[in-house]
């Protein structure tokens, strides 16, 4: 009998050592292609003619996020990439480039964490930083760095206990004072949408 109890507790510990070992792991990793889609909103440059005449382009961009799980449902998500250059372009004219490195980092809420789909909201904040600018030949500037709300949603697709694919789509405020010769001559909100495909990996 003491032996029937001695292995029913060796097997209920063994058991809840496997499950505190699958469970202890918080963290995930996912990589995305996300399609920056700019929002390209600019006040009258000079506050003369029509507003929106400064563009930004669109570009696919690379993304590496990294997720911290507190709970199954509650997880913190920092979003992160190098520096990303882009266009600027007035009436369609090209009129120079700059580099943003924008990190966010958001809290989310996953609803169904153990289904296979699995779908998610989150908001959070977003630290841009701008830098080599260029614009009218080195007459123009930008602000150094912008801060701004993020919102998110998505949806992970479990392949197995490790692997899943992701659905997310991210919306950014990015803005700035447009610069030349030492006085503002516009306001632009980039404020992009990111929509993004990826794969994840929960260690």
């Amino acid at each position: 009998m003491k032996k029937t109890v001695l292995a029913m507790m060796v097997l209920a510990l063994g058991f809840a050592a496997g499950n505190a070992t699958a469970q202890e792991s918080p963290w995930q990793v996912r990589v995305r292609a996300d399609y920056l889609k700019p929002a390209n909103k600019s006040d009258a440059v000079g506050g003369i003619g029509a507003s929106d005449r400064l563009q930004v382009n669109d570009k696919t961009i690379p993304e590496v996020d990294i997720s911290y799980f507190f709970t199954p449902n509650w997880a913190a998500e920092l979003v992160l990439t190098y520096p990303q250059k882009q266009d600027v372009t007035l009436d369609g004219q090209k009129i120079g480039t700059f580099k943003h490195l924008p990190p966010t980092l958001t809290l989310q809420y996953h609803f169904l964490p153990d289904a296979l789909f699995s779908p998610y909201v989150g908001a959070g904040v977003n630290y841009t930083r701008i830098s080599s600018v260029d614009l009218l030949n080195g007459a123009g500037r930008l602000d150094n760095s912008s801060w701004g709300l993020a919102l998110q949603a998505g949806v992970d697709y479990k392949l197995d206990k490790n692997w899943s694919l992701n659905l997310d789509v991210k919306k950014v405020q990015i803005r700035s004072d447009v610069y030349a010769g030492g006085e503002q001559i516009s306001r632009v909100k980039i404020d992009p949408w990111l929509i993004g495909v990826g794969v994840g990996y929960r260690f």
